[in-house]
């Protein structure tokens, strides 16, 4: 991907829609930021009610006919005001509906300290927030060892084929947020109903990104299409939201930071999507909190990947109370611990209709997302602790790794059905 210089930031602008698909491009070369990050913060102050509306948000909003959410006169006076006061230099700067907050990116001046800005702008009373602009990953997992075995064996491991009579995710809003995803592989012909860019306007890379394309198809891969696999809910309709820039042309791994995330949730708030699926990793950070937190009062629920075990590293940034907390292969722990789901040697797709096999809790916690689509299609009002329950409830417990179990959750919701085991359904009392 070429990145324009830092100059040429621009903010988002809100492109034309059709009747089938939205498509919104942010004009903002977000991954030129990652050179020297030490020299970048946000901050967020009020953005009062007015009339007075600027330029695009940073969301689909609008394309219902509303009028578009931007930054009131006095909540740029503001910004202004604390760029000349404290020598920095406006990046770019995007209001949030959801949060009625105005945010920028801003560069610290040349050799000042970074945590001292910060800790100043703190304590000014004109400043909501003011954190680093930190960096996350996506969750890869190393290469598989034997690509062919068991095709789609997650999807049998967690009898997904028995669970597809009763739900198929129809209708259901699932927002991915992660790298672009290819919306022309045939076998998400008609699943994807809107897509955003918020690192750059480059199309081409956004349908070459592997990462989201994979998710893309363990979620929502169209059934009986006689192409490649099916989804676990190829009734879902996706949001394929790019906040991570791929790495490498030929690996999964991709790099996201708090600008780019903040603009991809505040626009899965807006696309009133019912389950959001974030196969990431990074610190803890406070505007994408406080947007989760947002989400969830909306009754948004929220499917987040565990860090891996043997990095004995923390995720804190999805280690939130009704976050749905999703680690691969394993044996379930206690209660609250994460859930369990295959992630290990996944036929999923690749960018150019191609196919192929991913690993990792990226996978895992795709797996789970399809699943929690099964569950809403059937109860939209179901509560993220109701649906870690009922998933941990009906979890089967094997030798070779404990797994969620599709149809043993769908049956035990909806009181009736026959799974692969025998188990009717019914079995789990929901409260």
């Amino acid at each position: 991907m070429n990145c324009r210089p830092l100059a040429a930031l621009l903010v988002a602008g809100l492109c034309g829609c059709s009747s089938t698909r939205v498509a919104v491009e942010a004009r903002a070369e977000a991954a030129g930021l990652t050179v020297d990050p030490d020299r970048y913060i946000v901050a967020g102050v009020d953005n009062e009610a007015g009339e007075d509306a600027g330029h695009a948000g940073s969301s689909p909003r609008g394309y219902d006919g509303l009028a578009v959410y931007g930054p009131t006169p006095h909540a740029q006076r503001l910004l202004h005001g604390l760029e000349r006061e404290y020598g920095m230099r406006e990046i770019t700067a995007w209001p949030i509906a959801p949060l009625h907050m105005h945010c920028a990116v801003l560069e610290i001046p040349a050799g000042a300290d970074r945590a001292a800005v910060l800790a100043a702008l703190s304590r000014d009373v004109r400043v909501r927030i003011a954190q680093p602009l930190q960096n996350f990953t996506t969750q890869t997992s190393v290469s598989y060892d034997d690509p062919y075995v068991d095709l789609q064996r997650g999807f049998q491991r967690m009898d997904v084929p028995n669970a597809h009579p009763w739900s198929r995710g129809e209708g259901v809003r699932v927002a991915i947020i992660d790298t672009g995803a290819d919306d022309l592989h045939p076998d998400l012909r008609g699943a994807i109903a809107q897509t955003a860019n918020f690192v750059d306007s480059d199309v081409g890379q956004f349908r070459r990104d592997r990462h989201g394309t994979e998710l893309a198809g363990i979620i929502a891969a169209v059934a009986n299409n006689g192409e490649g696999i099916v989804g676990i809910a190829p009734g879902a309709r996706l949001s394929i939201f790019k906040a991570c820039w791929q790495l490498h042309d030929d690996a999964d791994s991709a790099r996201c930071n708090s600008y780019t995330l903040a603009r991809a949730l505040t626009a899965a708030l807006d696309s009133r999507a019912q389950v959001v699926n974030l196969s990431l990793a990074g610190p803890a950070d406070p505007l994408l909190r406080q947007l989760i937190e947002e989400g969830l009062r909306r009754g948004i629920l929220f499917v987040g990947a565990a860090p891996p075990e043997a990095a004995q590293a923390e995720n804190p940034l999805l280690q939130l109370e009704g976050v749905i907390e999703v680690a691969d292969d394993g044996v379930l722990g206690g209660p609250g611990a994460p859930l369990r789901a295959p992630g290990r040697e996944i036929l999923t797709l690749l960018p150019g209709g191609r196919y192929d096999f991913a690993s990792g809790t990226s996978v895992a916690t795709a797996h789970v997302t399809g699943i929690v689509a099964l569950l809403l299609a059937k109860n939209s009002k179901l509560t993220a602790a109701a649906v870690y329950q009922l998933l941990r409830d009906t979890t089967m417990y094997a030798s070779g790794g404990d797994s969620v179990d599709a149809c043993g959750a769908v049956t035990a919701l909806i009181g009736h059905g026959i799974c692969r085991d025998g188990t009717s359904g019914g079995r789990v009392a929901m409260h």
